[in-house]
């Protein structure tokens, strides 16, 4: 048995345990819908601290049963943890669907395209499509992996047969997409950096296309992502297009996960690569 096969066993286990479909015991400061109610997030880090434990209790499923601001004040109470590498398995949500309607609203605004999106017709796209992202971190870039080949005839030039591929679960996946990683300043968060997935500039990039790639960068719908770990192997990631927030994700590698999870829950640490800002984090000894 392979380490993902192996790890995805561990996580339907993990999710059995810890009922994945239901919300977890996380706290959060109390808010309404205006901004001016919502609490100041070092606050809400330092009265709500997020310890190992209730880190471990978030899954990839779970996660998407959170509201948009719950979201956000679990975001702000982590840090960047390591710049990821290798294959990362992804799913994307909308909290409370408004992403739809920012996607929607950027996406009409590029000439030529009119647009008219669902909520669910857009997340069951999006799982049919995008499988996660593979990251070079010595070469400080990333690619998409892209799994319809019918779908890819349609957005490139030549055969997608040509395009770099990859195999997640055994099915294959092509590389499109490039972008560059660095650590950055969060949109939402400025208290500390997160690693940033920046789809502006990447024309330099060894085996870049013009089409399809292009239309994530600065010509296109000006992507720019940032990610932020839950625990080793896992991070929640916030999708931007010209600056505007449109969609949360996962990221997910069941090897790491299930290699450095008992150290995690032990130490409560890992090693940061990005500045972690001056406001100290939880540790395992947290309640």
């Amino acid at each position: 048995m392979n380490a993902w096969k192996r790890g995805f066993i561990t996580l339907a286990c993990m999710c059995a345990l810890n009922a994945c479909s239901k919300k977890p015991d996380i706290q959060f400061a109390p808010h309404a819908q205006d901004y001016a109610s919502k609490t100041d997030f070092a606050e809400v880090e330092h009265v709500f601290p997020l310890s190992p434990k209730q880190r471990d209790t978030l899954t990839p499923e779970n996660l998407a049963r959170f509201s948009q601001e719950e979201l956000d004040q679990i975001y702000a109470r982590l840090t960047a943890g390591p710049i990821p590498n290798g294959e990362f398995a992804g799913t994307f949500f909308f909290a409370d669907g408004g992403g739809v309607k920012r996607i929607s609203e950027v996406l009409g605004g590029l000439k030529g395209i009119a647009v008219d999106i669902k909520l669910k017709k857009m997340e069951r796209l999006g799982e049919a499509l995008w499988k996660g992202k593979v990251f070079y971190k010595d070469q400080k870039i990333l690619r998409n992996m892209i799994r319809d080949r019918d779908f890819l005839k349609l957005i490139i030039d030549g055969d997608p047969d040509t395009l770099p591929k990859t195999k997640i679960n055994g099915v294959d996946a092509w590389l499109l997409f490039p972008a560059k990683l660095y650590c950055g300043q969060s949109l939402l968060d400025a208290r500390r950096e997160s690693v940033i997935i920046d789809y502006a500039f990447t024309d330099d990039i060894e085996g870049y296309r013009e089409r399809p790639d292009f239309l994530a960068g600065r010509r296109g719908l000006q992507v720019r992502d940032e990610i932020r770990m839950i625990r080793p192997g896992f991070y929640l990631g916030r999708a931007y297009m010209g600056r505007v927030f449109v969609l949360n994700f996962t990221l997910y590698n069941p090897s790491i996960a299930d290699r450095d999870r008992s150290s995690f829950l032990q130490a409560g640490k890992v090693q940061e690569e990005c500045w972690s800002g001056t406001q100290q984090t939880t540790t395992a000894s947290a309640k």
